[in-house]
């Protein structure tokens, strides 16, 4: 150290950027990439934006900022079939990545593939307090006629206005839920639960602890 300083500045910097390491230097590369990216997109140079994100992946695999990127990317063009699969390789990757949970749903959906992206958006929303996402998956369920769903989804939005101390939700999703309970009468699994049925169970087990 005492070596570099006693060098110019700007030999300083090339002594410590050469003593990094390789892993360090390709992290850095691909964070750049990813930038070069985001200023393509920001120029409407898709196919550019495209090339850097995975160039980005190509030099480190493990680049959440990346994936979102590139996955979003994909959607915005149409491309949901690539999309989930971009989703899906960063979830293999990056598994506490919950915003690639959110955008594989996302595309699975626009592909078709309701149950699957039902199943993504769930877990994604079983475990935070993300209002939009929980809307989301209720219209989700509502348009499909998964009215028991439905019910389930806006219970757990009751509980996280309760908890986040939304006053309006709480109005809103509090009619909502008597609403369904009087559509779904005796199908609802939390007022007329099922001896057997565990699906049925669990899902008022989770009701009566607020998700």
């Amino acid at each position: 150290m005492e070596r570099v300083r006693a060098l110019s500045p700007f030999l300083a910097l090339v002594v410590i950027a050469l003593a990094a390491s390789p892993r360090e230097a390709r992290a850095s590369s691909a964070q750049e990439l990813v930038r070069e990216a985001r200023a393509h997109e920001a120029a409407h140079k898709e196919e550019l934006a495209l090339r850097r994100y995975s160039e980005a992946l190509s030099l480190d695999p493990t680049l959440a900022d990346a994936y979102l990127g590139l996955g979003e990317l994909r959607a915005r063009r149409g491309d949901a079939r690539e999309a989930e699969r971009v989703y899906s390789v960063a979830m293999e990757h990056v598994p506490g990545l919950r915003a690639a949970l959110v955008g594989r749903a996302r595309a699975r959906w626009q592909m078709g593939m309701r149950d699957e992206a039902e199943n993504d958006l769930w877990a994604y929303v079983a475990d935070t307090d993300d209002k939009a996402a929980l809307r989301e998956l209720a219209g989700w369920f509502g348009e499909e006629g998964k009215v028991p769903a439905q019910l389930a989804a806006w219970r757990r939005m009751l509980a996280v206005a309760e908890r986040t101390s939304d006053a309006a939700l709480v109005r809103e999703a509090r009619t909502t839920v008597r609403a369904l309970q009087i559509l779904v009468g005796p199908a609802d699994p939390v007022s007329a639960p099922v001896e057997g049925d565990d699906v049925r169970r669990a899902v008022a087990r989770m009701a009566r602890r607020g998700g």
